[in-house]
């Protein structure tokens, strides 16, 4: 009778719940049966939050809710299970300094400290909007300092089975972003005002679940370079098959298309190029180029035929970017010339900004000439934001990333070869795309590539000995 006595409880309080006058009442007092069980098992495991984490991350829209600039986004909640979870297994942080993690914690600590630039120049309203923000950024060094030095370097991993689920949940995130512009479906909450003009109508932007389309577009991007990783390597990181890999190859190419994002396709292109010559250039790779190729061209023609006026519209606007970027860039550039102007005219009429910084994020807050200010351009916003100090971060942070994950893609493991490929390559075209975006304020696909980091760091320390033959 005692072992039933718990089950016989949840069943009358859940059935208390459902007599509850009003969905709303009903919804509180039933909100603990799914909370209680779901912080047990984020808590039972070490690495049980970062599943839940990423899978929320990349897989559910914000909650429609008034608060920010698109609702507040459940996986906030999992992020905070995630630093209980590391207090409560406080005994098992073993700090080990290393190159990746001081270079992280630096740019966070720079980023932390422009907010009390923001509170001197604009006033605590502003500060708080810069806190926030770097405490988004915050959650992709937890990511990477929990794996590396925390709870989750002791916990077993499967490598290729978080890899595997994680392409899965993209093919997931890219197909209802295909879905979602095919059919201009109501946005999940708030989303960028972010359109594409036909002569049958005005679209928005595909943007998946996520905030804005920039978004998808940097996420597929992430993804189609891990797909192009797993074709070029050896069997045994060969994580899913061939079929699998083309299918996820170009639904992500459809998602990347249908975000319209162009500074996309640039880091993609820079990822690929930069593939193919660490692996042994292109002559040696011909196969593989023309199957990715080829993966990619479906994605395309996929978009053509569902949608011939955007497949055509997408065309021309590559093809005139093309044409008229020497004669009238600032036009192909979306404005972001005279953006760029704009802020290095601020930085010449107030150089103690180089110093002190304004606050991070609070770049948008400015108007100059009755026009908010936007820079589109991760280096120059920091540089205005944090001072030179945040820029030399940024760059810093940019060279550790790419020595960790190069010192992985040059080990025995395959796997770790996988890895790290897989993020020098895309870390080369983030750093290209980085031009043209603010990459870092992409919290909810950052902690992935962090994650990445991550795995080949563990790869390669946790392996360091070659086994014998």
């Amino acid at each position: 009778m005692r072992r039933h006595a718990p089950a016989a409880a949840i069943g009358l309080y859940a059935a208390g719940a459902t007599l509850a006058p009003g969905a709303a009442a009903t919804a509180a007092l039933a909100a603990p049966l799914v909370l209680v069980p779901t912080c047990w098992w984020i808590l039972k495991g070490a690495n049980h939050w970062i599943v839940a984490f990423l899978a929320a991350a990349i897989l559910l829209p914000p909650l429609p809710l008034a608060y920010g600039n698109s609702g507040p986004h459940p996986a906030l909640l999992l992020a905070a299970g995630g630093v209980a979870a590391g207090l409560v297994r406080l005994e098992e942080w073993r700090w080990k300094p290393d190159a990746l993690s001081r270079a992280m914690l630096m740019l966070l600590a720079i980023l932390a400290a422009s907010v009390g630039s923001a509170a001197i120049y604009w006033g605590a309203e502003v500060a708080a909007g810069s806190l926030v923000r770097t405490g988004l950024f915050a959650i992709s060094v937890f990511v990477y300092l929990y794996l590396v030095h925390g709870p989750g370097r002791w916990a077993a991993m499967d490598y290729a089975a978080w890899t595997r689920g994680l392409l899965t949940a993209a093919m997931v995130s890219a197909c209802f972003a295909c879905v979602d512009f095919y059919y201009q479906l109501p946005a999940p909450a708030g989303y960028g005002a972010q359109f594409v003009w036909l002569n049958s109508g005005v679209f928005r932007r595909a943007q998946g679940l996520f905030y804005e389309a920039s978004t998808l577009g940097n996420f597929c991007v992430c993804f189609l370079t891990l797909i192009g990783a797993v074709a070029m390597a050896g069997k045994r990181a060969r994580i899913v098959g061939w079929w699998r890999l083309a299918m996820a190859g170009a639904m992500l190419a459809a998602a990347m298309v249908f975000s319209y994002s162009r500074a996309s396709i640039v880091a993609l292109g820079a990822a690929l190029v930069m593939m193919f010559y660490l692996r042994g250039g292109f002559r040696r790779q011909r196969r593989w180029i023309v199957v990715i190729l080829l993966s990619l061209a479906v994605g395309g023609a996929a978009v053509y035929w569902l949608f011939p006026a955007f497949g055509a519209n997408y065309l021309i606007r590559l093809s005139r970017s093309l044409e008229f970027f020497a004669t009238d860039p600032n036009l192909i550039l979306s404005g972001r010339l005279e953006s760029w102007q704009r802020v290095i005219q601020l930085l010449a009429d107030n150089p103690l900004y180089l110093l002190t910084g304004i606050g991070y994020k609070t770049l948008p807050y400015l108007e100059l000439g009755g026009r908010p200010v936007v820079a589109d351009n991760m280096y120059l916003s920091l540089l205005i934001e944090t001072g030179v100090a945040g820029l030399a971060a940024l760059i810093w942070l940019h060279v550790r990333i790419l020595q960790t994950a190069y010192r992985a893609a040059r080990h025995w493991n395959p796997m770790a070869q996988l890895f790290g490929m897989w993020m020098f390559c895309f870390w080369t075209g983030e750093m290209v795309q980085m031009l043209s975006g603010d990459l870092l304020t992409y919290w909810r696909v950052l902690p992935i590539y962090f994650w990445a980091l991550a795995c080949s760091k563990r790869l390669v320390e946790t392996e360091h000995e070659r086994p014998a033959a």
